[in-house]
């Protein structure tokens, strides 16, 4: 048999024999001719009758019986995994793809069961159900290569800059944040927290002296949340930098980051995307827009909507307000919101030294929704301590982190941001459950 060839690479090629394989997406017997669409992981490609089909023989699996082609197309199940091998022929009457293949033999590799459990119209949970089956679709395919573009262009700026990628544990022995928002698992004799973030260990690396890095993993958040943009494990994007002078540095990576990222998608996926989703990527222009969370608070008042709690972080509807203040302003869809108040942000972000009230922190909005929060760390030890009291928190709960600044950290900072939520804003799509490979939500344990 002929070495496979992706769908994807057969209009490059000469007229002439080829082989490939993929799974039935849809059969037309017609009365004097059948005609098979076969997709890959690279694309779709029409196939047109002729030849035999070949099944594997259930008493000698090593061997293959004929039959007769025309007796066992139509029979072709949605699903089932087949070789073709067959003619190729260019033909510009062919929507898909400008190309047919005539065949000469099939072979079926796994026959599919006939009734399909996901139909085009099933609802999100259906889907999920089967996730397997539902990922099948070209616009889940291309929800993957995306990632896998957008993270390598996001690689290749820290590789560029030196930063080290790491692997932090997901089991820790403590809270980094907020101890509610923790899983609680039995550890042998003992009890562990799956971690709903890698912050203490990504400080841990500027203690270590290893500068810039970075991680790309799995992070935990025990929050009963339903909403589209919420899961209980989701992957997380994070960076610690050392040496910085403010979180402007921070700031100035993640615009720097998103920029790669936006552009090798438009670049290598654009076309696709835009006859997909329907959507054509923006990349944002530098510097991205900056306001501070107070005067954020009072834009979006003095346009008719009020942020329920004064001494809390801007909320949904807030996070959509001015992000529309910000596309019409300026035309841009990310907005760094900044200056948030030490009272709702966590224990280890830098005070103002201005205003001790303040944080040199800020949050990412990307098209009316936060994406990242980002931050100055404190890195003096007995500051830190001060913090974590005026937190109502033990700093003896936390002594392995607090031993990391007791033995010399230089000024850092950095931020963590979600992958998933990135992907559902950049495509427009209604929820995170569209671009997790596998969601875990309160109530999605499976598959």
């Amino acid at each position: 048999m002929q070495e496979r060839v992706l769908i994807k690479d057969l209009a490059a090629r000469e007229d002439g024999p080829v082989t490939v394989s993929g799974w039935v997406e849809k059969v037309r017997d017609q009365k004097f001719v059948q005609f098979v669409v076969l997709r890959d992981e690279s694309g779709a490609v029409q196939l047109v009758n002729g030849g035999v089909l070949r099944e594997a023989d259930p008493e000698n699996p090593r061997s293959d019986i004929l039959v007769p082609r025309t007796l066992t197309i139509s029979e072709l199940t949605h699903g089932s995994f087949i070789t073709v091998s067959g003619e190729l022929q260019h033909n510009e009457r062919v929507k898909l793809g400008g190309v047919e293949i005539q065949i000469d033999e099939i072979t079926v590799v796994t026959k599919a069961l006939p009734e399909n459990p996901v139909a085009d119209d099933s609802n999100i949970d259906v889907r999920l159900d089967w996730r397997f089956l539902d990922l099948r679709r070209p616009e889940q395919n291309l929800v993957f290569r995306v990632q896998t573009t957008f993270l390598h262009a996001l690689r290749q700026i820290w590789v560029d800059r030196s930063f080290i990628e790491i692997q932090t544990p997901k089991l820790m022995a403590s809270a980094s944040e907020s101890r509610a928002e923790l899983f609680e698992v039995e550890y042998f004799e003992g009890k562990a927290f799956l971690a709903q973030s890698p912050q203490f260990f990504k400080q841990m690396a500027q203690a270590a002296g290893f500068g810039g890095i970075f991680e790309v993993g799995p992070a935990f958040r025990a929050d009963p949340s339903f909403t589209s943009r919420h899961a209980t494990e989701f992957t997380s994007v994070d960076a610690e930098m050392s040496w910085v002078e403010s979180h402007e540095d921070v700031m100035n990576l993640h615009e720097e980051l998103m920029v790669s990222g936006l552009s090798a998608v438009k670049e290598k996926h654009g076309e696709e995307i835009s006859k997909l989703f329907g959507v054509e990527i923006e990349v944002p222009a530098r510097p991205f827009p900056r306001i501070p969370l107070a005067e954020a608070k009072e834009i979006v008042k003095a346009e008719g909507y009020e942020v329920p709690r004064a001494d809390a972080d801007m909320d949904p509807e807030g996070e959509r307000r001015i992000a529309a203040h910000v596309k019409q302003k300026y035309g841009h869809d990310f907005v760094f919101l900044t200056d948030y108040a030490a009272s709702i942000r966590p224990f280890y972000h830098m005070l103002n030294e201005d205003d001790q009230s303040l944080t040199k922190s800020y949050d990412l909005i990307y098209r009316g929704t936060e994406i990242s929060t980002g931050a100055q760390r404190e890195h003096r030890v007995e500051v830190l301590e001060e913090q974590v009291r005026a937190k109502g928190m033990d700093p003896a709960e936390l002594s392995f982190y607090l031993d990391f600044f007791r033995y010399g950290v230089p000024p850092h900072g950095g931020f963590g941001m979600g992958l998933n939520r990135v992907l559902m804003l950049m495509l427009h799509q209604p929820s995170i459950r569209e671009t997790t490979y596998l969601f875990r939500g309160p109530n999605r344990l499976l598959p």
